[in-house]
């Protein structure tokens, strides 16, 4: 009869695993295809930035709804998880109190409160408030400590999840990264859609294939799971670098954008706000691991879902006459598309492209020299400042002079690398639309060209799917998000959480294409073309921070040309509420939503790496009640150690955050998810061979990346540009680290024969 009921449950899989490869490679593949144009949307876009997300919403609540009744069917009892007492009233509660705190700040505006006071006092509300619930659920206690005592309602831990997985890139980077990548992004910087898929698609390989597995187990970290089926202890060991390693990469993206909200919002410096953040991070995770993590994190949800949707809602409402803009962005889509045409045909814009490749051969020829022209740039500023300096009239001029001689590379090893730098970002903006893809248009190149534009196509396809795919398979294996359904009190709780997951997640998901064509039709429609001195205010105010917004006339018009504006990816969501005329205070809520959700991941990701280096590397799963003290301490202790190793490697602004981001998603999905779900069903899988798959995935995933990564490669003597294989970008290296870890674990299980116990009951 068992024989019977798990063959039973495949057919459901097969049809699921179809739709879900349907909706998501299979509409990519042929998203060009699909041109045409329903009710004001393309077809094509509107799949890959809606559709499919809906899709994959119904997967997972189908396959939640069908194996929970399943259970109910066949006898299969499972704890009820039961809210604690006034739970729902406290969480309404919470909800009315942040939305009475942003009424009385902007009445404290609207009053004359400065600027500065009413974001430290946002900011210190929250922080005080994810403090005390740490305090409150402070504990040594092994099963809370690591699993919440699996008590937590599957909405709430939905709820968690969601902040624990919206990070500081889907937050604060995703909407930019549409904003200027538009549906795929360029050959040699994919993304776009990519992201809103592969973080949304990703839920159904994690609701059909890992997580009720998983909690079938009772087990506190992935690694367990490791040394569970196979025994042994090196399949532990290496699950547990594995997760250290992509939890690391991870974490290091998050308090990097700790940093950079923080900062932005107190006006303190960039390290100081890393710090000030990494407070907020260590006083929950520290004090009461997952069981703090998991209420702060829920709290942390409606922080930064209301922080996204209030400024895109009312962005849709002044443009559309609609505040829904999942739904109503559609109609901007077209105008947007008759505005990059006439930017492209515009004199004035092909002339500031002209002036570009003027600027860029003029820094050519001074490369020729680096020494020579350095000297030479100096003495003129200088006696241009002498001759100026007796001119009381003249100081405004003298100091914009010293500035531009302060400015100047210190040495010709800086000279150089600034005036490479600028030649490559030169060269960008002077293509047609400064650089950026045209907006709805899948993949750069033309399937119908000529024989160079057919490769530039099949090359943007490729990187696509890749990066999608790496996205994908690693939301299947990240640790961090994995423990947060050990929690539920059950197998039925776990998949009705991660259905609750995808649900709550998908709410900034759907909006984050929304808020990129809005903007994008505000800076086209309402910026461009404009005379420089009339622009908002809010633009000078950002354009302080370059890296964020710099304009400037090029071409001396005195109007705002397309190719004149760079806008860095940051800044779409961060003065979302400033483009839209909203008051102080939602620009303040958008500081602390971000921070929010880059505080929720950090705690997640900090409690996996500290678990695994105490719980799976130190102590090697040993769960004696006796050392259950020990074992969470030394937790604490290792979590407080990498915290600060973390602080220190964001100190150093390193790439940005939706690169540090992806690349974690390729190594976990590489090292940990072939090996995880052949282990789940195939009893045939080996401890060797997960051994040897693991390795494998892992090393074919970091040689790829670090050889193509330039400055490993300057470090190694290797030259500036490594070899792709078959055009695939780095950032997508799982792409090959999943398939080769695959291979290598099936090859060597089957030399091996089977070892290790049973797999776990598949009506799971």
């Amino acid at each position: 009869m068992r024989v019977a009921q798990t063959t039973l449950r495949w057919p459901l899989h097969a049809v699921l695993l179809s739709l879900w490869f349907a909706a998501s490679f299979g509409v990519v593949f042929f998203a060009r295809d699909l041109d045409a144009v329903v009710a004001g949307w393309p077809v094509g876009f509107w799949f890959a930035a809606q559709g499919s997300v809906l899709v994959f919403i119904g997967i997972v609540v189908l396959f939640a709804w069908h194996q929970n009744r399943r259970d109910v069917c066949l006898g299969a009892t499972a704890p009820l998880a039961v809210a604690p007492n006034g739970l729902h009233r406290r969480f309404a509660i919470y909800l009315l109190g942040v939305v009475a705190c942003l009424a009385g700040l902007g009445l404290a505006q609207y009053a004359g409160l400065p600027k500065p006071w009413i974001a430290g006092i946002f900011l210190s509300l929250t922080l005080v408030l994810y403090a005390a619930i740490g305090v409150y659920g402070r504990t040594t206690n092994v099963d809370q400590y690591y699993v919440a005592g699996r008590r937590i309602p599957a909405v709430y831990n939905g709820m968690a999840t969601a902040a624990d997985w919206m990070s500081a890139a889907s937050f604060i980077s995703l909407s930019g990264g549409l904003y200027l990548q538009g549906f795929s992004g360029m050959g040699d910087q994919p993304g776009g859609l990519a992201y809103v898929l592969g973080w949304t698609g990703g839920f159904c390989l994690l609701a059909l294939l890992v997580a009720p597995y998983l909690r079938q187990r009772n087990i506190y970290t992935l690694p367990d799971f490791f040394a569970l089926r196979f025994g042994g202890k090196w399949p532990r060991r290496i699950a547990a670098l594995a997760a250290i390693l992509c939890s690391f990469t991870y974490v290091v993206a998050q308090i990097y954008g700790v940093g950079l909200i923080t900062s932005r919002l107190t006006g303190l410096h960039f390290e100081i706000g890393i710090l000030l953040g990494l407070g907020g991070v260590l006083v929950c995770s520290f004090l009461g691991g997952m069981r703090a993590v998991t209420w702060t994190q829920a709290t942390q949800y409606v922080l930064l879902i209301l922080a996204f949707l209030l400024p895109v809602s009312w962005l849709s409402y002044q443009q559309t006459g609609n505040p829904v803009a999942a739904f109503a962005y559609g109609q901007q889509l077209a105008k947007i598309t008759a505005m990059e045409a006439q930017i492209m045909a515009s004199p004035a814009e092909s002339e500031v492209l002209a002036l570009y490749l003027d600027r860029v051969q003029t820094l050519r020829i001074k490369l020729q020299d680096v020494d020579g022209t350095l000297k030479a740039e100096r003495q003129a500023l200088r006696q241009q400042i002498q001759a100026l300096d007796d001119a009381p009239a003249q100081q405004a001029a003298v100091g914009r002079l010293r500035k531009e001689l302060a400015a100047l590379p210190k040495d010709v090893d800086a000279a150089r690398a600034q005036w490479t730098r600028q030649i490559n970002d030169y060269l960008e903006r002077a293509h047609a639309l400064s650089g950026l893809h045209p907006h709805t248009r899948a993949f750069a190149g033309d399937p119908q060209g000529n024989a160079q534009e057919v490769a530039l196509f099949n090359s943007s396809r490729a990187n696509f799917l890749a990066l999608m795919f790496c996205l994908m398979v690693g939301t299947a294996g990240l640790p961090h998000l994995l423990t947060r359904f050990f929690t539920t009190p059950s197998v039925s709780e776990a998949r009705t959480s991660v259905a609750w997951s995808l649900v709550f997640i998908a709410l900034l998901y759907l909006c984050a294409p929304a808020l990129a064509v809005l903007v994008k039709y505000e800076v086209m429609a309402h910026l461009v073309g404009q005379p420089i001195d009339a622009l908002p205010n809010w633009m000078a105010q950002w354009s302080k921070d370059p890296s964020l917004l710099a304009f400037s006339d090029i071409n001396g018009d005195g109007l705002l040309q397309f190719a004149e504006l760079h806008v860095g990816a940051d800044l779409i969501m961060l003065a979302s509420p400033e483009i839209g005329g909203l008051p102080y205070v939602f620009s303040v809520l958008v500081a602390a939503g971000g921070l929010a959700a880059a505080l929720s991941t950090a705690d997640g990701l900090l409690l996996t790496i500290g678990n695994a280096l105490a719980h799976d590397l130190v102590f090697e799963g040993e769960n004696d009640p006796v050392k259950a003290m020990r074992t969470v301490m030394w937790s604490k202790f290792a979590l407080l150690v990498v915290a600060l190793l973390a602080a220190y490697a964001a100190a150093q602004r390193p790439a940005g955050i939706l690169y540090l981001v992806a690349a974690s998603f390729s190594l976990a999905g590489a090292g940990l998810v072939p090996a995880m779900v052949l282990g789940i069903f195939w009893r045939g899988t080996t401890r060797a061979g997960v051994v040897g798959g693991m390795l494998t995935g892992l090393g074919v995933t970091l040689y790829y990346m670090l050889s193509n990564l330039p400055a490993c490669r300057e470090l190694l003597g290797l030259g500036p540009a490594g070899a792709l294989w078959w055009g695939i970008q780095p950032v997508s290296a799982g792409v090959f680290g999943v398939p080769a870890g695959l291979m290598a674990t099936v090859l060597i299980s089957g030399l091996h024969g089977f070892q290790g116990d049973a797999p776990p009951d598949l009506r799971a």
